[in-house]
């Protein structure tokens, strides 16, 4: 699984594009730039990839998340639900943000269950954080119906799921605000980058501001000449990272059909294996085929089966630490039956580039690690 295994010419060509113009920074310069700004075609690229309004390149996806929620100007302090299975940066940027956050369960989709967020929700709860994990969509039509009644926020985290969608309609765009992360281990990568996605003006605006010290980026105006527009901090993209997205936007397509056509092909090999089962999707048809989930019979028989697998040369992803212990470090809670489904899961990563040798490598490991339990 990423973009960086399909680094070629394409990415050469736009970062030389932008070093031969010596103009690494988004804004200004526009004669040394000869009318050349890779971020914001990436923006306008992307935002057209995903049929949202507006996007603003930003410099992680963590940076996605902060400036995000600072753009919806929530008042300070109140509750922000968001599930215990994510990776840590989603409740680091609440926190940073000035909110409290409230975990929630997961159901057996590994996404955030509607149930316990019906259960959380408080007085001072003020918006709701999904996160769309390890490649595939939740059901956010539910959780929509849910921030309506309640008249809550909703900032989708789709930072693992870039390209991904919910009865054919793209993730990240359901909600008032959708983030999105381009790190190296991502399905596309610009080494280190992110996107906050708007259909509303003023949401943008107020991102947009926010990223770059509080600029309003006038028109005909000089950057030092600007007045601050509100708050801000940098936490802007550079014009490598928007070159990046411009080449890997383009790949990114074909990136996927290959990630699920060699999801298909492992999981046809093993899924009629007894006391074996799958990961349920909201949507299986819209995921984009990162990760193959198996569910065992408990915690005793997941370990032996992984450990099973490294001793045949396939290393199982490490989830349970930095995507769930970690939160309720941070934000407290017990959730006996979100740890029950990670004790008893096994999560393997899928290439974009697999040959046969790798496939049958990988099905086999997997028979003789069921065979052992």
């Amino acid at each position: 699984m990423a973009g960086r295994e399909v680094f070629g010419a394409e990415e050469m060509e736009q970062v030389t594009d932008v070093l031969k113009r010596g103009v690494l920074f988004r804004y200004g310069f526009d004669k040394e730039r000869g009318g050349v700004f890779k971020v914001r075609q990436f923006e306008q690229e992307f935002a057209g990839y995903i049929n949202s309004g507006y996007a603003l390149g930003v410099g992680s996806g963590s940076a996605a998340l902060k400036v995000a929620l600072e753009a919806l100007n929530l008042p300070k302090g109140k509750e922000i639900l968001t599930p215990c299975f994510t990776f840590v940066a989603t409740i680091e940027s609440i926190e940073e943000a000035g909110f409290k956050p409230v975990l929630c369960d997961m159901d057996e989709t590994f996404n955030i269950s509607t149930e316990d967020i019906k259960r959380k929700i408080s007085k001072n709860t003020v918006c709701i954080v999904p996160v769309h994990m390890m490649g595939s969509a939740m059901a956010m039509d539910g959780l929509l119906d849910i921030a309506r009644e309640n008249k809550l926020k909703v900032l989708e985290d789709a930072c693992q799921c870039t390209g991904a969608s919910f009865k054919g309609r793209k993730v990240g765009t359901f909600g008032d605000m959708g983030c999105f992360s381009f790190d190296y281990v991502k399905v596309m990568t610009t080494g280190e980058g992110g996107m906050v996605v708007t259909d509303s003006e003023e949401l943008y605006k107020q991102a947009e501001f926010y990223h770059d010290h509080g600029h309003p980026h006038l028109a005909g105006l000089g950057r030092g000449d600007e007045k601050r527009a509100r708050k801000g901090f940098n936490y802007r993209m550079n014009e490598i990272q928007g070159a990046l997205g411009v080449a890997q936007l383009k790949k990114l397509g074909d990136i996927i059909a290959r990630q699920k056509e060699n999801k298909k092909n492992i999981k046809e090999e093993i899924q009629n294996i007894p006391g074996l089962d799958f990961r349920t999707f909201a949507d299986e048809s819209g995921e984009i085929a990162t990760f193959l989930t198996m569910l065992v019979g408990g915690k005793d028989k997941a370990d032996r089966f992984k450990e099973t697998l490294k001793e045949n040369g396939i290393t199982p992803a490490t989830l349970n630490y930095w995507h769930f212990t970690a939160n309720i470090e941070i934000a407290g809670g017990s959730f006996p039956k979100s740890k029950e489904i990670l004790d008893r899961s096994i999560s393997l990563e899928i290439k974009t580039i697999m040959g046969k040798e790798l496939l049958e490598k990988i099905t086999e490991a997997v028979k003789k690690a069921a065979k052992a339990l």
